[in-house]
């Protein structure tokens, strides 16, 4: 074949300029990202039961949809929560062979024969069911210089005119939001109900009825009479848009002609949807929102795309509106490429001198430098039509490759030209006669290589992710370096190459003639070394068998294990978790406290600062803060103790000294999709149903004994504490004595105390929800259920206390569940020096102490390195 090309070099530039182009064309469209995507599907489903508590979501939603949830292909395991705040979570993660379309719609089926057994108010709400990744690609702050602009304005302009046309962006999987937009809040005043004998049934009719949306139809609507010459839409009052015209509402007419308003039994405001959670971004007012990329989204895209909404949306801004992004995990993605391909042009540069130090001529060092390129470019062309993209192991992949891609053509012109210098043939006789001797030779070794890392591309779960995008690029370009030595390489040599005397006077004087003697002598003495062990093979080979082999078996079991390493994202996260039934006023102090920390003691390397208080990645609640953390440019953190991984320990060091709370710090995970943070994702399982108090007593007894554990360190409770629980009793035979029903009882409380969601209202051209509960002072303390009352079937108004009685309890804000069963999450993380295997392995280790009946599994990343 080669003498095919030595005849016709013109083709065989022909086809080496093919390959470059078609590396060029797919250079320009392969995607660009950190790593593959290693993360499994995963289809989440969530539901929503106003006012319910954690057990009664757990009981009434999510148990029923779990058991529905049989039969799925490809599903690895399932882990749900239910909130007090009423929201019920299920996550069903599948393996990587499973197809995230077609695992959605297997969901959604189950889901369906479901929906009909829930209650009817989270029927209303709706269940959704997506497939999104849990990692957040961007967290953005937008906050306002203008004093004027409220908190809750900024929340609401968010959601009314940026969260949608972002979720609309190609890539968006979701848009979490750490605020509320507007909502018409109706708080009854307890005293005036009973004053004016009206429940809220009765305000709740009203105001369906008189905020109605009607179809009124139309005049001359066909089929008209004749002569007919009018034709026009009747159209009504429609949804009410203000407080005063909610508050105007007439409830109800007297005998004597007097009305009763709305805004005589209850006080009318524009006030939040939700009450959860608040947002600071360096101290100021904000609101935040998490992006979150869909299935299968390339990241850098899907960023770049998310920011160029929001530049676009920037331009109608009220006056001094801005917007920070505390979190971007493209910097990093793109520093991560530039790094490894300056990597590739600085291993370039050194194999082209190495090649002109051994070769000493320019033309030849020339012919292998020239396969480089060519070898490159064809490896990207492999790869789009494979659906890889461009990322730091495909790339990594190509600085390895350089080193073994050039070696074929240093052999064929280093053949060459020892043909030349032996047989004084001229160079293109020459060439034939190499190649005979060295075809099968060149092949072979490609064949050797190969076979070598084709294997690791057969491997499974998400560590075969990673190891097939390497070692397919890293075997693609060994085949195209073998193709290029035998076709491109020697139509090079025998154009290029000048012809060499028989008295090889090619290299044999001044600097190269010096090294070429040099490099001799040495070789020599070399092979004198090998002919001495070789005389001596038994002896030598025992000796360093009883060397290498124990100094291996320790290397090996010392050595630290990890599924991938910790690196400095520019960003971290904060959490913070005050004691069981804190209020978010208190846990605003700590958010200040912490974020003081980082902008004060820390201000050498921290940029800025998003505290959410009511949220954090163990669950919803007033005690719960987040804290997003933007750290300063690379660039700019060059001096000791600004790394990332040192700043987290400054930070661990500042929080401590915070009484109030628990609070830590945290680097992101090497692959976000799998987890938000580094360290692992532990979950205790009650398999023997030894019930919820011995589980929380496990789980305390784990952190207590992973705190004296060297290789461990941060290991908390990724759930949220036990609290009191105030219990009513309802009696319903007294109640029912009273003329009261079941369903009566049920619907006032849920309204009065939980607050519901009864109907809409357009606010700025923009529908939003009308809610009914009863005024915040008048449910503050337990005494507060005597003030409200419940109407019987004869007219009369019921104190709640005549037919309740109330206890004392302890009670979970938020459950959890592993593949159905009860369970409790524990995070952690490494000690400095211990690798994140390690601790893992220490964790199983404390469990030998723990209860029987109460297992562990490993969840998100956890599972992964398990699984590697």
């Amino acid at each position: 074949m080669s003498r095919f090309f030595i005849d016709r070099p013109v083709f065989a530039w022909a086809i080496a300029i093919a390959i470059m182009i078609s590396g060029i064309v797919a250079l320009t469209t392969l995607p660009v990202e950190q790593y593959p995507r290693v993360a499994p599907p995963t289809i989440t489903i969530a539901a929503s039961y106003p006012g319910a508590a954690a057990k009664t979501v757990e009981d009434s939603v999510t148990q029923i949809i779990e058991q529905k949830l049989a039969g799925l292909d490809y599903l690895r395991y399932i882990e749900s929560t239910s909130d007090s705040m009423g929201g019920a979570s299920i996550t069903l993660t599948f393996d990587s062979a499973a197809n995230p379309d077609i695992a959605q719609v297997q969901v959604q089926n189950k889901v369906q024969t479901a929906t009909p057994l829930l209650p009817q108010a989270v029927q209303s709400q709706g269940i959704t069911v997506r497939k999104a990744s849990g990692n957040m690609l961007l967290v953005m702050a937008v906050y306002s210089d203008d004093p004027s602009l409220t908190g809750d304005d900024i929340n609401d302009y968010v959601f009314s005119n940026l969260q949608d046309p972002i979720s609309r962006v190609q890539g968006v999987g979701d848009v979490m939001s750490f605020g509320s937009q507007y909502a018409m809040r109706i708080w009854f005043d307890p005293y005036k109900l009973v004053q004016y004998n009206m429940s809220a049934v009765d305000a709740t009719a009203a105001i369906r009825a008189q905020n109605a949306q009607v179809s009124a139809g139309s005049l001359g609507a066909m089929p008209a009479v004749a002569g007919q010459r009018l034709d026009v839409s009747i159209t009504t009052r429609g949804r009410l848009q203000t407080a005063e015209q909610f508050g105007a509402i007439v409830v109800r007419v007297q005998p004597d002609g007097s009305r009763v308003h709305l805004r005589d039994i209850a006080r009318v405001e524009l006030g939040r949807e939700t009450y959860s959670s608040f947002s600071r971004f360096n101290g100021k007012p904000a609101s935040g929102l998490g992006i979150m990329p869909a299935e299968g989204a390339n990241a850098l895209e899907t960023v770049t795309a998310v920011k160029a909404k929001v530049d676009e949306l920037s331009a109608f801004f009220p006056k001094g509106m801005k917007v920070a992004y505390t979190i971007d995990t493209t910097p990093f993605v793109t520093h991560s490429i530039t790094e490894v391909v300056k990597t590739i042009i600085e291993a370039m540069f050194l194999v082209f001198l190495v090649m002109y130090l051994f070769l000493g001529s320019i033309r030849a060092t020339l012919i292998p430098t020239l396969a480089i390129p060519v070898v490159l470019l064809g490896t990207f062309g492999v790869l789009a039509a494979t659906g890889f993209t461009l990322n730091t192991l495909t790339l990594f992949g190509m600085v390895l490759a350089i080193g073994l891609l050039v070696d074929d053509a240093i052999i064929v012109v280093e053949n060459v030209e020892r043909v030349m210098e032996e047989d004084g043939l001229p160079p293109r006789e020459a060439t034939r006669k190499s190649m005979g001797q060295i075809s099968s030779a060149l092949v072979g070794v490609g064949l050797v290589l190969c076979a070598a890392f084709v294997p690791m591309a057969f491997f499974g779960n998400s560590s075969g992710v990673i190891y097939r995008q390497f070692s397919i690029t890293v075997a693609t370009s060994v085949a195209l370096s073998v193709i290029v030595a035998l076709i491109f390489s020697p139509a090079l040599c025998a154009s290029l190459l000048k012809p060499v005397s028989k008295t090889g006077a090619h290299g044999r004087c001044g600097f190269f003639g010096w090294f070429n003697r040099t490099f001799n002598r040495g070789a020599d003495r070399y092979a004198g070394l090998v002919q001495f062990v070789l005389g001596r093979g038994a002896r030598i080979t025992a000796i360093c068998g009883l060397l290498a082999v124990p100094l291996v078996a320790l290397m090996y079991k010392n050595l630290p294990t990890g599924f991938l390493p910790d690196e400095d994202k520019a960003f971290m996260m904060g959490m913070a978790q005050l004691p069981p039934g804190a209020t978010i006023e208190q846990s605003q102090e700590v958010a200040d406290k912490m974020q003081n920390a980082l902008l004060g003691e820390m201000s050498d390397s921290v940029d800025a600062v998003l505290t959410v208080t009511g949220f954090s990645y163990a669950g919803n609640g007033q005690n719960q803060v987040a804290a997003f953390i933007k750290l300063k440019d690379w660039a700019e953190r060059k001096d000791p103790g600004q790394s990332a991984t040192e700043v987290q320990g400054r930070a661990f060091r500042a929080f401590s000294k915070i009484r109030e709370a628990t609070a830590f710090a945290m680097i992101p995970a090497p692959i976000q999709e799998l987890a938000n943070t580094s360290g692992f994702d532990f979950r205790l399982v009650d398999n023997a149903g030894v019930g919820h108090d011995a589980l929380v007593a496990a789980q305390k007894q784990l952190i207590t004994l992973a705190a004296q554990h060297p290789a461990l360190r941060a290991v908390r409770s990724a759930t949220l504490d036990d609290k009191a629980e105030l219990r009513l009793d309802i009696d319903f035979e007294k109640a029912s004595a009273l003329g009261i029903s079941a369903d009566t009882i049920n619907t006032e409380l849920s309204r009065l105390l939980g607050g519901a969601y009864i109907d809409d209202f357009v606010d700025r051209g923009r529908v939003k929800r009308v809610y009914i509960q009863g005024d915040a002072s008048d449910r503050m303390q337990p005494e507060d259920l005597n003030r409200w009352h419940v109407r019987n079937s004869s007219g009369d108004m019921v104190p709640l206390s005549a037919f309740t009685n109330t206890q004392w309890q302890s009670g979970s804000p938020k459950l959890t569940r592993f593949n159905g069963v009860a369970s409790l999450a524990i995070s952690g993380e490494a000690s400095p020096g211990y690798s994140t295997g390690e601790a893992m392995a220490a964790m199983e280790e404390l469990t030998q102490q723990l209860p029987s009946g109460i297992t562990y599994a490993w969840a998100g990343s956890s599972y992964e390195e398990k699984l590697s």
